[in-house]
């Protein structure tokens, strides 16, 4: 299968597709865009996600949206993007994702809640660039610290923690809190 084939099953199972170290990219003028219902269940896709991930529609709509979570991202990532969510904030993180295909593809990830016209949230709106590669390179490194702690623990949850006290950790060392930290990543220090 070539980097770009769009995979025409109806129901793909995550778990079948293996990373295959080639890397997809897409163009500094693009903006992949997804939204979620509450549970992270995909809701809206746009064309450049579509083609970067490899997927066609059918196959993402009421997918859960960690369909192209690619296995080298470390969970810590992931529960600091919830938690954040569920305290109604926005959050920026540079994301691995996994194509249908198995090739990955980085982006600089921008999560923010949905509200109604009630102001309850409904839903998780993400604007996803892409990347400096000077940025990619420089927040790798951490990336495989935090998978490293979490591989070093018998189960999901005590990995997670693990792994979410290290990031804690590594934050506090370069910067005030997580927006800075990201910021400093972005604007390539460090």
């Amino acid at each position: 299968m070539t980097v770009g084939t769009v995979i025409d099953s109806p129901r793909v199972d995550r778990r079948t597709v293996r990373p295959t170290g080639v890397e997809r990219t897409f163009t500094a003028d693009e903006l992949i865009v997804s939204k979620t219902d509450l549970k992270g269940v995909i809701t809206y896709a746009n064309d450049v996600f579509l083609r970067v991930s490899g997927y066609c529609l059918q196959q993402v709509m009421g997918a859960p949206h960690n369909l192209i979570r690619h296995p080298d991202m470390p969970r810590a990532v992931f529960k600091l993007l919830w938690d954040r969510l569920s305290q109604r904030q926005e959050v920026f993180a540079y994301i691995d994702n996994l194509a249908a295909d198995g090739s990955n593809y980085w982006v600089l990830a921008h999560v923010t809640p949905s509200y109604s016209a009630s102001c309850q949230v409904v839903g998780y709106h993400s604007n996803r660039r892409l990347p400096a590669r000077g940025a990619v390179d420089r927040v790798k490194p951490l990336y495989a610290q935090l998978l490293a702690e979490e591989r070093r623990h018998p189960n999901a949850r005590t990995a997670v923690e693990a792994s979410s006290r290290l990031l804690d950790e590594l934050v506090a060392e370069h910067a005030s809190g997580y927006d800075e930290f990201i910021w400093s990543i972005i604007s390539g220090g460090n």
